[in-house]
């Protein structure tokens, strides 16, 4: 992280810089596209959202990628010491304290949750939906769904709102903000399907696949032949356009943000709903293979962003 992004955001301590470093990598190395947008928010801002990935990221890392050897109770203990943690943080340790005893992510987390006033609720609903990753192999309806995306995407999104600033009271923006990261989330469902069958998941809902002819069985199937059905293909398509609409939705809360915010927003907004056009332009082959938004188009859409968002924060001289 760069000295200027620290200095504007006001952190001065050097445990507490180094801490959001570490989070900084853990953006830079595993959330591409989130990012790239967080490059255009005003260097104050930046450091916050880095934060607030690296505890994410390390969270789901200790359910997603578990030591080859570890047992499911040996993961649901790591997983409740992740949360004993982040309590201790929330509950006001002196984040150099943490870093001192090796917890730079939870130490970061804990400065931006109180630099900002984010609601440790939704970290606590975060957490309750990476252990239901650890029993729930499967959703029934997206009713059922709901309460797993709530807390491992709306919350996101309300974490982050804080961070971006809004134009009206924060709870008129914070519908849509919840939206975005919900649509962000069944993105990744759309896009993961091969990856999520291999840990044992399927997180598009039994009732909309089971309309088309498809379960479980016949996604294995493609995916352990690499050839998609096409009732598979015809129950993609249903869900992308069921996702296209919460982009829809999600979109008219973003002239509810500070202005110095809205391009990256818009930018992440726009690249994310890019992957479902990846999607539709592989004729919904997500099982042999993961879709990505190419470098090409990544560019097209962030550089003129960037000149916007460096004329916005120049009129508004946002700081921390």
């Amino acid at each position: 992280m760069s000295t200027a992004e620290l200095d504007a955001a006001g952190i001065a301590d050097p445990a507490l810089r180094d801490a959001y470093t570490r989070c900084r990598g853990l953006n830079a190395a595993h959330g591409r596209t989130y990012f790239l947008a967080t490059r255009l928010l005003a260097p104050a801002q930046r450091p916050a959202i880095h934060a607030l990935y690296g505890f994410a990221r390390m969270a789901d890392d200790v359910v997603d990628d578990p030591e080859a050897d570890a047992s499911p109770a040996a993961v649901a203990a790591r997983l409740e010491e992740v949360r004993a943690r982040m309590r201790r943080g929330l509950a006001g340790t002196d984040p150099r304290a943490l870093v001192a005893e090796g917890e730079p992510v939870v130490a970061a987390l804990a400065d931006t949750v109180a630099r900002y006033g984010i609601e440790h609720r939704h970290l606590e609903d975060f957490m309750d939906s990476m252990a239901m990753d650890l029993t729930v192999t499967d959703y029934p309806t997206f009713d059922d769904l709901a309460r797993y995306v709530h807390g491992s995407a709306a919350v996101i999104g309300l974490q982050v709102l804080p961070v971006l600033g809004t134009v009206v009271p924060r709870e008129e923006a914070a519908p849509f903000a919840a939206d975005l990261g919900v649509a962000f989330q069944v993105t990744n469902f759309l896009r993961d399907v091969g990856e999520d069958l291999d840990r044992g998941r399927v997180y598009l809902p039994r009732d909309e696949l089971a309309a088309f002819g498809v379960d479980r069985e016949l996604l294995a199937h493609g995916r352990a032949t690499g050839r998609t059905d096409p009732r598979v293909r015809r129950a993609l398509a249903h869900l992308v356009a069921r996702t296209r609409a919460v982009y829809r939705r999600a979109e008219r809360g973003i002239a509810l943000l500070h202005p110095v915010s809205r391009p990256c927003v818009r930018t992440a907004h726009v690249l994310y709903g890019g992957i479902l056009d990846e999607i539709v332009a592989a004729d919904y082959d997500v099982l042999a293979r993961r879709v990505a938004v190419g470098n090409g188009r990544r560019a097209a859409v962030a550089l003129p962003r960037l000149a916007h968002a460096v004329g916005t924060r120049w009129r508004h001289r946002v700081t921390a």
